[in-house]
């Protein structure tokens, strides 16, 4: 209104998301206190990265599929990487060594493994075979976003009800983090409710000016898609989700801090970008899983290196390091690949 320019736009939209994320996260475990473990937990996993969500199909209804495609491998190794890196970094200066579940842990690895195998197949079909037609690639990458769909639903039925014994430190970290006060906590499920649906609908407006002056900006910061959706686009969702692993992990509640990471991670790779592939199919937005081929190395770099360091079920400062040098690795490669193509290229 104020006539400030694409930058400002995108500037103060990407802010202002920021918070309301935080406020999405608050309401939601709120509702999940009243809601009970199961339901709550169900909560907790549909809106855990529903900033994200709403960014993406909003970006992907303004044609902008590669952002997307972007901001989802972002968001893998954003989680991966920053977050728990910080996690690790900040919770090992505390505490000498902290303990996590290594049989959730090694779970969890299990799964980003076939994440990673289900977003390399669709383009290791392109780049192996000749004259492949658009309309057969996204019948493919449809069958196998259902595919992935199912196992998000295992893996909740999993961990929340045949063997949530596995995934019980994490609940009893949150119990005790609410009784610290000492009072019993009763919030009021229609207020939450309200908050959560307000705070849904700010951040699609928000994401509508964010997306809308997204190339623009973008542009006249010097920064290209493929940087703007794997780094900056997922720090501005995840903010909330960053904030939390960081913080109960320097109250030595690894467990806590590593479910919030990789669940994250787990929930982008296993539902939301088979559902953005499904959505962008329903209108009219054809989204395949036929990625760059360096993203795709990017995130089976951060699996790696994530599955390697949580195996064993601890984690001290050095281990945060290393996954942060890892993201900052990343991050300036990214930075720099158009001109690593235009070198290539001359």
């Amino acid at each position: 209104m104020l006539g400030w320019g694409e930058i400002a736009v995108f500037v103060t939209a990407a802010i202002a998301i920021i918070p309301l994320a935080g406020w999405m996260g608050a309401a939601t475990e709120e509702i999940a206190v009243v809601a009970g473990p199961s339901l709550g937990g169900l909560l907790n996993a549909t809106f855990g990265n529903a900033t994200e969500l709403i960014i993406a199909i909003i970006a992907l209804r303004a044609g902008l599929v590669d952002v997307v495609k972007a901001s989802i491998t972002g968001s893998i190794i954003g989680n991966l990487l920053l977050v728990m890196g910080f996690a690790m970094l900040l919770g090992g200066l505390r505490f000498k060594e902290q303990s996590f579940q290594p049989t959730a842990a090694r779970l969890n690895a299990s799964v980003m493994n076939l994440a990673v195998i289900a977003l390399l197949l669709p383009t290791a079909v392109q780049a192996t075979s000749s004259g492949i037609e658009e309309k057969t690639l996204q019948t493919l990458s449809v069958a196998v976003a259902v595919v992935l769909i199912v196992v998000y639903g295992l893996t909740l039925l999993f961990s929340m009800k045949t063997h949530s014994y596995l995934y019980d430190m994490g609940a009893a970290e949150i119990a005790i983090a609410e009784s610290e006060s000492g009072e019993e906590h009763k919030p009021n499920l229609l207020l939450w409710m309200a908050v959560l649906l307000g705070v849904t609908l700010l951040v699609a407006i928000e994401s509508e000016f964010l997306v809308g002056s997204l190339e623009v900006a973008t542009e006249g910061l010097g920064l290209t898609s493929l940087f703007t959706g794997v780094i900056l686009l997922p720090i501005i969702g995840n903010a909330a989700e960053h904030a939390t692993a960081v913080t109960v992990a320097m109250k030595d509640k690894m467990d806590l801090s590593v479910a919030v990471a990789v669940g994250s991670s787990m929930q982008i790779a296993l539902f939301v970008a088979p559902l953005l592939v499904i959505v962008g199919w329903i209108i009219g937005q054809p989204m395949d899983l036929n990625f760059n081929p360096f993203e795709l190395v990017a995130v089976a770099v951060a699996v790696l290196i994530t599955n390697s360091i949580s195996s064993d079920g601890k984690s001290n400062w050095l281990e945060g390091t290393l996954l942060l040098a890892a993201y900052a690795i990343l991050g300036l490669a990214f930075f720099f690949h158009p001109v690593l193509e235009l070198v290539n290229l001359g």
